[in-house]
């Protein structure tokens, strides 16, 4: 089985060019889209909303998942990981819509769905009641782009697999997918969607992982390479908070709302075309420039180091000299009591933590980051949790190797768009429940 990607966000799209309309929704033409004419705004949720979990359950686990993530790219696998998502949006799929909660993640192509006959405990997608349902030949130019395929009464059959030995295999297919747009409740339906028609999943059975995948890396198969769209863009509101976040596709990602724009360059990987990775040039904490050595977050000419951009993991990850001074900075500019936690699971392992004053209130220093061509502010919520009531712990760790993660705790507040015609990340502050 071929060890492709290890990031997550799966799905994918190839449209028709032809437009229907059904009473009540919109279709979208595929040409309008392209020429960024339409698009369409989608909710996506964090993978815990809505379940009863205390404050430190909810940290703890989104700590764990994201550091199975880092440990898969730190041993040079796929970033997918049964248990090691995020964000999940509700897409529906065929004619009549059944809808599924897929998971989204930047850092990978392949789009599949769990196919089957559902369960009192789990609803498959039932792909011989659709009736805009249709299998991919082996000819097809996403046949070709799968790591690994085999061809059977000319359908193209997949294997894709993952580092640690799980996957999906099954057929590929073409199929009329639905987002949902506005809170005025209306939805676009966009036809011929390429994607995985799973028949197994080996590591992601049950429902703990979504019912599929939807991806926004760059590889041929993904949703954004598919849709032949430039721009996408997504703004992810706290994990302790119970509003939903959104992502932003076609015109609708050419929005920006009031706040300083910062603009920094989308740096390619020579040895994956899957990935987004942004330049750090520098960090500032407090007044302080840290001697952080420029090669730190570079990423090399063969692929190793550099930072990659990624929604599916917590925290931020940077390698140990430059978190080695990072914590040491803000360990001498805080004047707080270090709360030093009754075990590891308390904080979820972050460290260091401090006990904040009884009025709630402290001014902690600020955390810039030098990017190439601008800087960004690291607001608190964006560099430390409170783990418990009343407790703040530092939301970055050290990588252990060469290379670092931007992960979504780092990101949460930001309007973060994609812009790949410019190959160019735009950061905007932004309250994300308000848009």
């Amino acid at each position: 089985m071929a060890s492709a990607v290890c990031f997550l966000f799966v799905f994918v799209c190839a449209f028709a060019a032809q437009t229907l309309s059904i009473s009540g929704h919109d279709f979208i033409h595929i040409d309008d889209l392209r020429n960024n004419r339409l698009g369409f705004r989608t909710t996506i949720k964090h993978i815990d909303a809505g379940k009863n979990l205390t404050r430190s359950e909810l940290i703890r686990r989104a700590v764990e998942r994201g550091n199975f993530r880092y440990k898969c790219r730190q041993s040079g696998t796929s970033l997918v990981k049964p248990g090691s998502f995020e964000y999940l949006m509700n897409v529906g799929m065929g004619t009549p819509t059944k809808y599924f909660s897929l998971v989204m993640d930047t850092g990978s192509d392949l789009n599949w769905v769990k196919c089957g006959i559902s369960t009192q405990e789990q609803t498959f997608y039932p792909a011989n009641s659709s009736s805009y349902y249709n299998d991919v030949s082996c000819s097809s130019k996403f046949c070709n782009a799968l790591p690994e395929s085999y061809c059977s009464d000319d359908i193209c059959n997949y294997s894709y697999g993952y580092g640690d030995g799980s996957g999906s295999i099954g057929i590929l297919a073409k199929e009329t997918i639905t987002f949902g747009t506005s809170k005025k409740g209306r939805y676009i339906k966009v036809q011929n969607v390429t994607f995985g028609c799973a028949e197994d999943w080996p590591g992601f059975e049950g429902d703990i992982n979504g019912e599929g995948l939807i991806g926004l890396g760059r590889g041929a198969l993904s949703l954004i390479s598919q849709l032949q769209e430039p721009q996408f863009s997504y703004c992810l509101t706290p994990l302790l908070e119970s509003e939903t976040s959104s992502l932003f596709l076609g015109s609708y990602a050419r929005f920006l709302p009031h706040g300083p724009v910062r603009k920094t360059p989308i740096v390619r990987n020579p040895s994956d075309s899957t990935f987004y990775y942004i330049s750090i040039l520098g960090i500032i904490i407090g007044r302080k420039r840290l001697h952080i050595p420029p090669e730190t977050f570079a990423l090399n000419p063969d692929g190793s180091g550099g930072v990659l951009v990624d929604s599916g993991t917590t925290l931020f990850y940077m390698p140990d000299s430059a978190y080695d001074l990072v914590e040491k900075e803000l360990t001498e500019l805080i004047k707080l009591e270090q709360y030093i936690p009754h075990n590891e699971t308390e904080t979820a392992g972050l460290k260091p933590c401090w006990t904040m004053p009884s009025s709630g209130k402290y001014s902690f220093p600020k955390f810039i980051l030098h990017l190439n061509g601008t800087y960004i502010e690291l607001f608190r919520e964006n560099y430390l949790y409170e783990a418990i009531p009343g407790v703040q712990c530092l939301a970055i760790a050290p990588s252990h190797d060469s290379f670092s993660i931007f992960g979504n705790v780092a990101q949460q507040g930001y309007l973060v768009r994609y812009d790949l015609a410019r190959e160019e990340y735009t950061f905007v502050p932004t309250n994300c429940k308000g848009i």
